[in-house]
């Protein structure tokens, strides 16, 4: 069994420990009202998304999201989360260490025996949803989940949700092209499907807004296309998908879950193409631009 399908099935027990975590840790994440700004880089990046959207959507405050490269220095924020699995990607260390001194800062990491220790505030370590694969499962979804619980917005049946997608067939599905829509926090969970389907099984996948997909991008669609549908879908979209021709897939499974369900197909239509998913092309565990002595760039 490839290690990413092995870390994707324990989702639900990493979700339950995160949601513990949480609690454990509130002093360190963001309080109501605090202008906060939550950093990350691929995968975290777009998890990073979905939690600024949830926090401002709950009242809790002004909440941006940014690439961990394209933070506005200028700006002046409370706090600042950075979502970083490794704790040694480049850009997230840098930002970290620039804002020591002026902003809190708080990591949410898997190994607290790396660099980011030395220039975050505080950590909130999920060392149990640390993960040898480089496609990123469990703990790009448990670190949302301590987010989502910290605002009281993790559910019991999110986790039901969660092993129902584990059990239940994943959709017979390998076509040409993939689109994966969202609305609010959901955009950012559609960007992360679509990045797993061109990590995992190379496949050309796209993510939109709902409302914005049929501004355009619709028309590509086709027979060889499945659109998939993250969260509640606009009144009439599923239609006009269908009338193109396209397969649309759509649950009510909680949005999170919903994901697990991506990740599932990522991985059996790299099964399905011979991909080994633990082997993604050109892509390593950690992006290191430079060597932490002298500033000179390091091998891939």
């Amino acid at each position: 069994m490839p290690h990413a399908e092995e870390e994707l099935n324990s989702q639900p027990d990493c979700w339950r420990r995160a949601a513990d975590t949480a609690e454990a840790r509130r002093a360190v994440l963001p309080d109501a009202g605090e202008r906060v700004a939550i950093v990350g880089c691929g995968t975290s990046y777009f998890m990073a998304q979905s939690a600024a959207a949830l926090r401002e959507a709950a009242g809790q405050g002004e909440t941006d999201a940014f690439a961990a490269s394209e933070f506005p220095r200028r700006r002046s924020y409370d706090r600042v989360v950075a979502l970083t699995r490794s704790g040694t990607t480049t850009e997230v260390l840098d930002l970290l260490a620039g804002l020591r001194g002026t902003t809190r800062t708080t990591a949410i990491t898997a190994d607290p025996r790396t660099p980011v220790t030395a220039v975050a505030d505080d950590l909130v370590v999920l060392d149990f949803a640390d993960e040898r694969s480089v496609v990123q499962t469990r703990f790009a979804t448990s670190a949302l989940t301590v987010l989502r619980a910290h605002l009281g917005l993790h559910t019991d049946a999110a986790v039901a949700d969660a092993r129902t997608a584990l059990t239940a067939e994943p959709p017979a599905v390998d076509r040409t092209q993939y689109a994966f829509l969202g609305r609010g926090w959901t955009v950012g969970l559609a960007s992360e499907a679509a990045l797993k389907m061109r990590e995992a099984a190379l496949a050309w996948a796209e993510a939109y807004p709902a409302m914005e997909y049929r501004h355009g991008p619709i028309s590509i669609a086709a027979d060889t296309t499945a659109t998939w549908m993250l969260g509640p879908a606009p009144e009439g979209l599923a239609a006009q998908v269908r009338a193109t021709g396209a397969h649309w897939i759509h649950d009510g499974l909680d949005p999170l879950a919903g994901l697990v369900r991506a990740q599932r197909l990522a991985l059996a239509v790299a099964a399905a193409r011979g991909l080994d998913p633990d082997r993604p092309r050109h892509l390593t565990r950690s992006v290191v631009l430079r060597d932490p002595d002298g500033g000179r760039p390091c091998p891939s």
